[in-house]
Formats: structure tokens, sequence, C-alpha cells
């Protein structure tokens, strides 16, 4: 059923989906969210850098760290909604939807190294060597990490408006590239709080063991968020398949056309945010000549093309194989692999 001038005309039309006037608008809303964040992590590096120096605390060092690794994330979530849009061609035939997902590693990455390492860094050295600061040390951090929490915080409200926009909850959150800025900035309101908490009672008490203890705790933080949008974007760049709701309506529809005889497998696969490629082996009733089978083929490729908007490639395999033996397949019983 592979082949055909009329497939490759049902698939040329849902190809076209893949870059709907939708997703673009998206696409900008997301970007300028983006530049909202690396802005106001940029200005926030630079304050935090300096009055870490001057200060000498390490829990605002950490912070510096953690802004410098956001600003570097923020980079590569730029790159990733420019080239994840571009169009297939001859090396790339399923396109560049994954590069959202591969950036979005990177980013998960640079939060762990960058962010996390350097923070474990600078409390074990204040644990191990001490701090000692002027109270016009404390009052200058204190200032910096205010004005930090103020931009981080109304950074944050921004994301989490565009989440709301696109649907609020677990479908507003999509986007790799909007799910690592919302990620970034929940993270540093809470970095900024652990190290203004640190820092104060450091000037209280006048015990460093304090301030060292927040940026372990930051680092911990940071570590944590890292592998948890390292896995997910794992996941995504190996080869995740569709939410269940939309591969059981794709099921279900094969399974009610007269021609199919038995729905063997199923196969799913996300190719990018918006692109989902389905590919199914069928046993047709017999008795249809070629010319049948074509025109069942496009209405086919349609139906799941208008029940799951995002579906970009379709693939239909006719075998013979007994469905029996089909059906120990890991895409028909539904097993998971990996870790």
């Amino acid at each position: 059923m592979t082949g055909t001038s009329s497939n490759q005309k049902a698939d040329r039309t849902s190809d076209q989906k893949a870059d709907r006037p939708s997703d673009q608008k998206a696409d900008r809303k997301t970007r300028v969210t983006v530049l909202v964040a690396l802005a106001a992590n940029l200005v926030i590096a630079l304050a935090k850098a300096v009055g870490g120096l001057l200060a000498a605390s390490p829990a605002l060092l950490s912070e510096a760290a953690h802004s410098v690794a956001d600003s570097m994330n923020e980079v590569f979530l730029l790159a990733a909604l420019r080239r994840s849009r571009r169009p297939a061609d001859r090396r790339h035939p399923f396109g560049y939807g994954k590069e959202r997902f591969f950036w979005s590693l990177l980013a998960a990455v640079g939060i762990f190294v960058m962010g996390g390492c350097f923070s474990f860094f600078q409390g074990v050295e204040a644990l191990r060597n001490g701090a000692e600061e002027k109270f016009s040390g404390y009052v200058a951090g204190l200032v910096v990490l205010g004005v930090a929490l103020l931009a981080e915080g109304g950074s944050l409200v921004r994301a989490l408006y565009q989440v709301r926009r696109q649907g609020g909850g677990m479908d507003g959150l999509r986007d790799p590239a909007l799910r690592t800025v919302v990620a970034e900035d929940g993270t540093a309101v809470l970095g900024v709080t652990l190290a203004i908490v640190g820092m104060a009672l450091h000037m209280v008490t006048g015990q460093v063991v304090w301030e060292a203890s927040s940026s372990l705790a930051i680092g911990a933080l940071l570590v944590y968020v890292a592998y948890r949008l390292g896995r997910e974007a794992r996941d995504q760049l190996i080869g995740e398949a569709a939410d269940v709701e939309s591969s059981d309506r794709i099921r279900a529809l094969l399974a009610a056309q007269p021609e199919i005889d038995s729905v063997e497998a199923l196969f799913t696969m996300k190719m990018g945010l918006d692109s989902l490629l389905v590919a199914a082996r069928i046993d047709l009733v017999p008795g249809l000549d070629s010319e049948r089978v074509e025109e069942v083929a496009v209405r086919i490729k349609r139906s799941i093309a208008s029940i799951v908007a995002e579906t970009g490639q379709i693939f239909l395999d006719v075998t013979d194989r007994p469905a029996a033996e089909a059906a120990e397949s890991p895409a028909a019983t539904g097993e998971r692999g990996g870790a």
C-alpha cells in the first residue's frame, strides 16, 4: 500500500501541517519569553558576580554561576526555536523538529555543569576555608539578591502567562524551550531565596555554615532540575511515542475501517513539537484490487490527520503475517523499554 502516487499526495497534504501559522505565532511568543529571560539573566549575572567578589559571598557567587548557566541556556533555546523550524530536505526527510529536543538537552547539561557543580564547589570551599564579610558586604549582597529576585520573578510571571495562554498545565508545557524557561526561572527564584536566607543567617550568627549550606542546597536544586529536563529531552530524542489517548484514537479509527481485517501493530513517534510519525501494519480483507487499496489508503491517511492534528507522516504497511505473531511485538503490547 506504500509508494503509490495517491499516498504521496496524502503525505504532502499532511506535511503542510508541520508549519501552521498558529505554531509560528506560538514560536514568536516563546522567543519573546526566552529573550526576556536572557536579558534578565545577563544583568543579574553581572550584578551577582560583582557583588559576590566584593562581599566574598559563596552563596552569591553560586547564584552568579546559576545566572551565567541560565544565560547560556537561553542562547541554546533561541537556537532551538530557529533551527527546529527548518523545512525537510534530502538529508533530513522528516525535518528538523528534534533539534528542539537536542538543544534542550544541552541546556540541561549546562544547568548541571555550570550551575550545580559550581554551587557545590563554592559550598565546600566555604566550609573548608570559612569566609569573613564586612557589614557593607552583607548589605550589598542582599541588595543584589533582592533586585535579582524581582527580575527573576518578573521573567517567571511572563513565562507562566504564556503557559496559561497555550492551554495551561502539561498542554502549555509541551514546548521544551518554554518548559526549560519555566524550570530555570522557577529554580532561580527559589535559589535566590535560599541565598538570601543563607546570607542573612550568616550576618546574624557569624557562622559561615549557613551560607555554605545555602550554596549546597542551590547546587542540589540545580542538579535535580537538570536531571528532570535532561531525562525528558532524552526520551524525546530517542523516539518517544505519542500519548496514549492519541494512539488509542488512531487504533480505533483503523479498526473501524470496513476494508481492514485487523490492526496488527501501530507505531508512533514524535518527530518534533507538533509533528508525529504514524506507521501501522494492517491486514486487509480479501478481494480488494490495487485501485481500491489506493483509495482506502488515501482516505485512512486523511482521517488520521483530521483526528490527530500534529500528524505529519503516515505509513500503512499491508502484511499477511499472522495476527497472533504480531500481537507479541512491543508496539502491540504497549511494552516500554529503557531505564
